[in-house]
């Protein structure tokens, strides 16, 4: 119930969310009140994600334990990913190990996660996968709506970020469970 989007373009990747604070799907907190930043930066990358906000604090704490972690390729984020996995086993106990679905023997984070790099942007899903985009990618449930408008605007003369909080935009407008303001952070890339 988030948007995070990312945008590849003249040599850097921006990176975009909405702040919207959901308790549930019957509780809205008004943004004077709490807002939730979904993305930071971690390292030289910025880290968005969209599930439980725990996995905020649990990341936040998971990093500061064992510092940056280097996620400039496919290979060096599922290596961390999975490293997570394995703290959350390990040093979180509130975490449910079951899997989400009876067919599937993956166990599911209940988030996903937009990685932005020097190396590139790359999409975690739920159950670990790692996959790089080129382009542009978005996650949560206004990924639809930003993908649209991002897919939309691309070749215009618009700048990145105006891009990216556009698209946002998009998600917030149509899709009431992404609200609040857009945050932008930026990355410059160091692959083609």
């Amino acid at each position: 119930m988030s948007i995070v989007a990312a945008i590849r373009r003249n040599g850097k990747i921006t990176m975009g969310a909405d702040t919207l604070a959901l308790f549930g799907e019957g509780m809205t907190i008004p943004e004077t009140n709490a807002c939730a930043e979904k993305i930071v930066k971690i390292g030289d990358a910025v880290v968005g994600g969209t599930g439980w906000a725990v996995y905020d604090d649990i990341l936040a704490h998971h990093v500061r334990q064992s510092g940056p972690p280097r996620l400039d390729s496919r290979a060096a984020v599922y290596d961390f990913f999975l490293r997570f996995w394995r703290a959350l086993r390990e040093t979180y106990s509130l975490v449910n190990e079951q899997a989400a679905t009876k067919e599937t023997p993956f166990g599911d984070l209940d988030a996903t996660f937009l990685i932005a790099s020097p190396g590139g942007l790359f999409n975690v899903s739920s159950d670990l996968g790692v996959t790089e985009f080129h382009e542009c990618h978005a996650i949560g449930s206004g990924a639809e709506y930003a993908l649209g408008a991002m897919h939309a605007m691309r070749d215009t003369d618009l700048d990145d970020e105006t891009l990216i909080r556009n698209a946002c935009g998009a998600a917030v407008a149509m899709d009431t469970a992404c609200g609040g303001t857009i945050q932008t952070l930026t990355v410059e890339c160091t692959t083609a």
